[in-house]
């Protein structure tokens, strides 16, 4: 907070959460770093397109993010995320865990990060389907 004022320094709530929509777009004109946060035999079973698994448990998340950019590629095959990336979303499956990693990520220095609160519930409910494997 600002001595004086009631507003939060930093982003706001609703600037830290994707829609359904969003993340729908996102995925479309592929601009997304979408990290699923869930267990690995959860996204086995079911996952969002485009999504990597990198679960937020005994600080495995964090970690993962202060890997060095060749480290983190060699892991999970997609490009490290930078500090002031614009299009990192989290997700898990109801928002719990993906509220947790954005904290993470957020004490970490990403501070333009996002997390999808729907997960993998709302996504099923909306689409039908994941993808599987």
């Amino acid at each position: 907070m600002v001595r004086g004022s009631l507003t939060p320094v930093g982003p706001s709530v609703s600037d830290s959460v994707v829609t359904y929509e969003q993340l729908r777009t996102m995925l479309s004109t592929h601009n997304i770093q979408l990290f699923d946060v869930r267990n690995p035999d959860e996204f086995q079973a079911g996952r969002i397109p485009e999504a990597v698994n990198i679960p937020c448990k005994l600080n495995h998340l964090e970690e993962s993010l202060k890997l060095s950019p060749e480290h983190f590629e060699l892991i999970f095959e997609v490009k490290h995320p930078g500090k002031d990336d614009d299009n990192i979303v989290f997700h898990c499956q109801s928002g719990n865990r993906s509220s947790k990693a954005l904290n993470i990520a957020r004490q970490l220095g990403f501070s333009r990060a996002k997390h999808f609160k729907g997960g993998y519930s709302e996504w099923t409910a909306r689409e039908g389907k994941g993808v599987h494997g």
